[in-house]
C-alpha cells in the first residue's frame, strides 16, 4: 500500500477538550506509521452522509449499520487515579502494534521515532508582505522539515525577537471584539447577579441577554458562550516566548501540505477573525486555551523547543510511561495550567508560528436555558428575545494552595451590563412538546439543573394561557393544547435553605397557576445529608402514581456525577416496592420508559 492510499479520518466530540487531545495523539500516532491524517470535530462534517446514526450508543449504533470493528475500542476514565492517559496510552500502544501488523509501512520507509518533531499540518505567517520578505524564500508549501531545520532557526522568533514593542496591551479586561461565528445572535447583557450570599462556598450568577429579534427556543436548549482570555495572561505568554516584537502583526495561518493532501482547506481553529485583523495577540485572546491542563503530547512537544539538559530531560520524563503518576501529579491533581508550566520551565522557547500547535482550542461553554414561555420576551422590547442563564462559578483552591477560576466562570463573572457577545442556540438533548401538556411531569434537579426545569414550568404555564385564550382553536406549534394541563412534581436539592435554594418565590407564584408541588432536599441543613433520591423514595407513592398509574413524563438535569446513577435506582426501588415487581421487572420497565420517551437525562 503506497502513503498515498493509506488515509486515516480521526472524528472526535467534546465539550471538556479532552476527546480533541486524544483525537490529536491517535492523529500524530498514524502519521508517524505514514498515514495521511484527518481530524475532525463529529459536527464539522457530514456525518450523516457516512451513516444514519444516532450520536448516543454510536458504537453499537454503527456496528448495526455494518460497520466493522478493526480494533477493540478504548474506554477511558477522568478518574482514573492516572487521568485519561491511565487507559489511553496502554489502548493506544496495542493500536499502534495492530496497524504495524495489519498495514504493511510503505516500501523504503519505516516508523518515524517518537523522538522526531512532526511537521504540523498549519503554521502562523506574516499578512504583511514587507514582513514576509524578512523570512525570504518561504512559501505556502515550502516550509522546512523540523527535521533538518537548522538549530538557531528552529528555535527563532524572529530577527527581533526579545526588543520592546509600544503595542502591548494595559487592558485589564478582555477586548469587548466579536469574533465572526456562523449562525450566532449578538446578545447584550442586561443582568449579571450573583444569587447566592457572599458567605456562601460558590459564586452562582443569574444571567439575562437580550437579543435583537424574536428567536424560537424550547425547554432543554442550550447557549453557546465564547470566553476570552484576560490581558494578563495573554501578556505572560508573549513575554516569556518572547514574541513582543511580533504580538500585534497581523498573521494567518499557512497549510504546510499541499490541498490534494487535504480534505478541508480550513485552519484548525474555528471562527477565525479575518486578515489583517488576526494578530498573534487576538489568537491567544480568543482561539487558544492558555489555561488548560497540559497533557503527555505537550510536554512532548515543548521538549523540541529547550536547549537545558536538565529541563529537557525533566519534560521527556512527563512523556514516558513509567512516569504517568508523576505526569498527573505535576498537572492533573493540582490543576496546573499550560501558563504555569512555560514559567516554571522557563527555558522553552516556541517559535511563535508554533503558538496554534501549543495550545489546544479555546472552546466556548454551553448553558441549560432557563427561561421559557412568557420569561422569553420579559422585560426585553419589542421583537426580542430573552435568555436567562443559571451559571455556578468554577473557582476553587487546588491542593498546591492555588485559586483556580474557570475560563468561561471569570470571562462571565467580570461583564459589565450592556456588553455585547455572539452566542450560539443550540438544540439541547431534552424533547418537551405541548402535545405532552396533559401529561403530568416530574423533574429531578439537583443546583443548576434547576435551569431547564424552570423553562419547562414556564413554558407549559404558557401552553395553558394559550389554550384558554383560544378555546376554539388552541394551537401551538402545530399541536392541540387542551386547557388542562397535567400535573407536576419537582424534586430540587442543593445545600442550604437560605444559601442556594434557587427561584424559590417564582415556585410559589407557579404553585398558584399550576399544578405544582416542590420537594426540596437541602443535604447540610441537618446532620444527615439529604439529597434528591432520598425524597423520591419518600414520596415513592405519588412517584409510581405519576409514572406508572399515569403514565407520566420524568426529566433529570444536573451534575453528571453520582446523581443520575443514585436517582434511578430510587426510581428502580420506588417500581419494585409500590408496583410489586422484581429487580429485573423494576429495571425493564424504566427501560421501557426511556425507550418511549417518558425518561430523559441531559447532565454535564
Amino acid at each position: 500500500m503506497s502513503s498515498q492510499n493509506r488515509t486515516a479520518l480521526v472524528l472526535f466530540g467534546s465539550e471538556t477538550g479532552n476527546a480533541q487531545d486524544v483525537a490529536d495523539e491517535i492523529a500524530k500516532l498514524l502519521e508517524r506509521l505514514h498515514f495521511l491524517t484527518q481530524v475532525f470535530e463529529m459536527d464539522s462534517i457530514d456525518v450523516v452522509g457516512l451513516f444514519n446514526w444516532a450520536i448516543r450508543k454510536l458504537y453499537k449504533r454503527l456496528l448495526q449499520l455494518g460497520a466493522r470493528d478493526f480494533y477493540p475500542r478504548g474506554e477511558s476514565d477522568s478518574q482514573h487515579p492516572e487521568g485519561v492517559d491511565g487507559d489511553f496510552i496502554p489502548w493506544s500502544a496495542g493500536l499502534r502494534a495492530h496497524l504495524l501488523e495489519t498495514y504493511d509501512v510503505p516500501a523504503g520507509l519505516s516508523p518515524i521515532p517518537e523522538d522526531v518533531l512532526l511537521t504540523p499540518k498549519w503554521l502562523l505567517d506574516f499578512v504583511n508582505p514587507s514582513l514576509l520578505l524578512q523570512h525570504a524564500n518561504r512559501g505556502p508549501y515550502s516550509i522546512p522539515d523540523p527535521q533538518v531545520i537548522p538549530e538557531a532557526n528552529l528555535h527563532s522568533n524572529g530577527p527581533e525577537a526579545g526588543k520592546p514593542k509600544d503595542a502591548a496591551s494595559d487592558q485589564i479586561q478582555p477586548p469587548d471584539e466579536m469574533l465572526p461565528i456562523p449562525d450566532s445572535i449578538i446578545v447584550t447583557l442586561h443582568r449579571n447577579d450573583r444569587v447566592t450570599p457572599t458567605s456562601h462556598w460558590q459564586d452562582v450568577r443569574w444571567l439575562t441577554f437580550v437579543g435583537p429579534e424574536l428567536v424560537e427556543y424550547q425547554p432543554g436548549d442550550v447557549l453557546t458562550v465564547f470566553p476570552k482570555n484576560f490581558p494578563q495572561g495573554v501578556n505572560e505568554i508573549i513575554s516569556l516566548m518572547g514574541w513582543t516584537t511580533v504580538a500585534d502583526e497581523p498573521i494567518c495561518f499557512i497549510a504546510t501540505t499541499p490541498s490534494s493532501d487535504r480534505r478541508d482547506e480550513n485552519p484548525p481553529i474555528r471562527h477565525l477573525l479575518p486578515a489583517p485583523d488576526l494578530t498573534l495577540r487576538k489568537l491567544l485572546t480568543h482561539h487558544l486555551d492558555i489555561s488548560a491542563i497540559p497533557r503527555r503530547s505537550f510536554f512532548s512537544l515543548i521538549a523540541h523547543f529547550t536547549d537545558d539538559p536538565f529541563q529537557k530531560e525533566r519534560l521527556l520524563e512527563f512523556t514516558k510511561t513509567e512516569y504517568l503518576d508523576e505526569l498527573h501529579d505535576y498537572t492533573t491533581r493540582p490543576r496546573r495550567s499550560i501558563l504555569e508550566v512555560l514559567q516554571e520551565f522557563d527555558t522553552v522557547k516556541v517559535p511563535w508560528r508554533w503558538a496554534g500547535n501549543l495550545f489546544p482550542a479555546l472552546k466556548g461553554r454551553q448553558f441549560s436555558i432557563a427561561s421559557g414561555g412568557s420569561l422569553k420576551t420579559a422585560g426585553a422590547g419589542p421583537s426580542q428575545t430573552r435568555f436567562d442563564l443559571l451559571v455556578a462559578m468554577v473557582k476553587y483552591r487546588t491542593v498546591i494552595r492555588r485559586v483556580r477560576q474557570g475560563v468561561c466562570s471569570r470571562y462571565l463573572a467580570s461583564l459589565p451590563i450592556g456588553t455585547q457577545a455572539r452566542v450560539l442556540l443550540r438544540r439541547g438533548g431534552l424533547h418537551v412538546s405541548s402535545a405532552q401538556a396533559t401529561k403530568p411531569v416530574i423533574m429531578v434537579a439537583p443546583g443548576t439543573g434547576i435551569a431547564p426545569m424552570r423553562s419547562m414550568l414556564w413554558e407549559r404555564l404558557s401552553w395553558k394561557q394559550h389554550a384558554e385564550n383560544n378555546k376554539q382553536h388552541p394551537r401551538i406549534n402545530g399541536h392541540s393544547t387542551p386547557t388542562m394541563i397535567g400535573k407536576h412534581l419537582l424534586f430540587f436539592g442543593c445545600r442550604n435553605k437560605d444559601s442556594d435554594y434557587f427561584f424559590k418565590r417564582e415556585w410559589e407564584q407557579l404553585g398558584s397557576d399550576i399544578d405544582l408541588r416542590v420537594f426540596a432536599a437541602f443535604s447540610r441543613d441537618q446532620r444527615a445529608k439529604v439529597y434528591v433520591q432520598d425524597l423520591i423514595r419518600e414520596q415513592a407513592e405519588l412517584v409510581h402514581h405519576f409514572l406508572h398509574d399515569q403514565l407520566g413524563l420524568i426529566y433529570i438535569c444536573g451534575s453528571s456525577g453520582k446523581m443520575p446513577q443514585a436517582v434511578r435506582e430510587a426510581l428502580i426501588e420506588v417500581f419494585q416496592s409500590r408496583g410489586s415487581l422484581d429487580r429485573a421487572s423494576a429495571e425493564a420497565y424504566l427501560l421501557k420508559m426511556e425507550k418511549d420517551g417518558r425518561y430523559q437525562q441531559e447532565t454535564w
